[in-house]
């Protein structure tokens, strides 16, 4: 794999992306202590720590194995009508849109379903995730992960965003952001310690230095050179 550039700039200045390598998480594992653990030595006054959505989810027990998923009438079918996207499989699988429907419900991913044909009616892409929401969003299907164990899971999004990113700050001392990232230049800032640039981040971190493979590197500090 091509190795992404360690610098960019953003808003006129320079950054230095430093991705932090740890062992594989679990969820006896708290990301507080990783981030102190495995990103303390290397931290500067100003630096900014971002902290990979998946990842975070593990730490909290979100990654359901397959052979735990019981798919019921309504994911079986809506899973087909879910479009191909460059970034991944999503909701497009009968385990990871019944992961879906567990958190939001199945009346709301119905109301997603059909927003989502009438926008493709009218060449509207998007309205099935803008009525979904966020969680049903953040849902990886299995294989998207490399990891063993997590390649046989679908790991849906981190619980409390915002609330992780402050409680991780503040055990550091520095500003935290939780990112949801793919290779194909999506990038964003699903929750942020107080203060935070959502923009600086967002673009800072959107060619993806982090990888998306089996790299280990669910941390990435961020430094103005």
């Amino acid at each position: 794999m091509k190795q992404k550039p360690m610098t960019i700039n953003v808003q006129g200045k320079t950054y230095l992306r430093i991705p932090v390598k740890t062992s594989i998480l679990t969820p006896d594992d708290d990301m507080a202590e990783i981030a102190k653990t495995f990103c303390t030595p290397h931290l500067l006054p100003g630096d900014i720590v971002t902290v990979s959505e998946s990842p975070l989810a593990i730490t909290q027990g979100r990654a359901i194995p397959v052979s735990q998923i019981k798919v019921g009438f309504l994911a079986s079918i809506l899973w087909r009508f879910v479009a191909n996207v460059k970034y991944g499989i999503g909701l497009r699988a009968p385990t990871s849109m019944q992961c879906a429907i567990d958190e939001v419900g199945s009346c709301r991913i119905l109301l997603a379903a059909a927003a989502g044909a009438l926008g493709k009616l009218v060449g509207r892409k998007g309205d099935f995730y803008r009525v979904a929401g966020m969680q049903a969003a953040l849902v990886d299907a299995a294989s998207t992960s490399p990891v063993p164990p997590y390649e046989s899971c679908v790991i849906k999004g981190p619980l409390h965003p915002g609330k992780e990113a402050q409680r991780i700050a503040d055990a550091l001392g520095h500003e935290v952001a939780v990112m949801d990232i793919n290779d194909i230049g999506g990038s964003w800032m699903i929750g942020g310690s107080r203060g935070i640039d959502a923009a600086l981040l967002e673009a800072a971190m959107k060619d993806n230095p982090q990888g998306q493979g089996a790299e280990l590197t669910p941390l990435c500090i961020l430094r103005e050179v």
